[in-house]
């Protein structure tokens, strides 16, 4: 085991990539690192990184930020709970532990957003703990190098697949070994065509050796992806206005601004629009001309697909604003508001600046 650590602290110090978040002991920096990279490339990633450094260098500033612009900071890295709960943990911190990151993976656990590996990231890389980081990467170099068939995405992996790499790291800097780890997995052994025959554990590669590499790691069946329909209704006073619609429910846009919508059957071949059940809760159903054809959409997500229509529409009185969630703004301010991909595509292809 302690050979193993030796070979992987010497490949990373030759190989690995420069990253800002590699030149700090901050722990408020490595856990917006590590927040906006969960489930997020590194090359995508390093804007956002670098743009909320910019905006909020510390906790303190973060934690006096509005939510619509930090959401609006966010916009198009997906995943807006991210946001939410990195929001919810930055006041934690400051009322709780007076702007001070607590110093263990058991106690950041506790913190809105932290999971095991982000909590083990945090507490390794930041202060020292000893304690194993297990994300896709090192999965996935784990289970080749020792043949660990247990599917990654099983309550039980975790634990196996922490206590080996609890087994490697014993005797090593904790925080260059996480990121070691992590690193290996990134650039060298990755999921499609490594580099196996240049491979510097070659020789003790178990899945190498019986040819098995691309077997590995085991994952159990993915989850049915979900098919969704939307009406979107971008709805325009004579005088410059835009309806919008702030999402409050549990979902993957919580807190993003969209337009009012409602669900269609994508069996049916048309819809009349006068028929709409949104329209005639904004009592504007005898009251507004429709702007051009519909535009249509699909989006994809990890778990969705999003099939939708946009229709464009001007109205000759005022909306009924029938709850709070709806507000009616100036055009010109929509880019003050954070909006999901889908609205920025849509709003973008119509040339309105977002």
């Amino acid at each position: 085991m302690e050979e193993t650590g030796n070979i992987l602290l010497n490949w990373y110090g030759k190989n690995k990539r420069v990253l800002p978040w590699r030149e700090t002991s901050d722990p408020y920096k490595i856990w917006l690192s590590e927040i906006i990279l969960q489930q997020t490339r590194v090359n995508q990633g390093m804007a956002y990184y670098l743009k909320f450094v910019n905006n909020y260098p510390d906790i303190k500033t973060l934690v006096s930020a509005p939510a619509d612009e930090v959401f609006k900071l966010w916009q198009g890295l997906g995943y807006y709970n991210r946001a939410e709960n990195m929001m919810k943990a930055a006041q934690i911190i400051m009322s709780d532990y007076g702007g001070e990151f607590p110093r263990t993976a058991n106690e950041l656990k506790r913190l809105p957003g932290i999971g095991n590996y982000t909590a083990a990231a945090i507490a390794s890389i930041a202060f020292g703990e000893s304690v194993p980081v297990v994300d896709g990467n090192v999965y996935r170099w784990l289970s080749r190098m020792f043949l660990m068939g247990t599917p990654i995405n099983s309550a039980a992996a975790r634990k196996e697949f922490a206590a080996k790499a609890s087994g490697i790291m014993a005797g090593h800097p904790p925080g260059i070994f996480s990121q070691a780890m992590m690193e290996f997995g990134a650039l060298y052994c990755v999921p499609e065509s490594p580099g196996c025959s240049r491979c510097v554990f070659k020789g003790r590669c178990q899945a190498y050796e019986k040819g098995v590499v691309e077997a590995y790691p085991v994952k159990k069946p993915k989850t049915e992806v979900k098919k969704l329909s939307y009406y979107y209704f971008h709805i325009e006073t004579t005088d410059g206005k835009v309806l919008i619609h702030k999402r409050e429910r549990t979902d993957i846009w919580k807190n993003l601004y969209d337009f009012p919508s409602e669900v269609f059957d994508a069996s049916q071949p048309s819809f009349s629009i006068e028929k709409s059940k949104l329209l005639k809760s904004l009592k504007l159903e005898n009251a507004f001309e429709l702007t051009g054809e519909p535009s249509r959409y699909v989006h994809r997500l990890t778990h969705r697909i999003i099939y939708a229509r946009f229709f464009r529409i001007k109205i000759k009185k005022s909306p009924f604003l029938w709850k709070k969630s709806l507000l009616l703004v100036d055009q010109k301010d929509l880019k003050k508001y954070p909006v999901p991909r889908l609205i920025e595509r849509y709003l973008q292809d119509e040339n309105i600046l977002i």
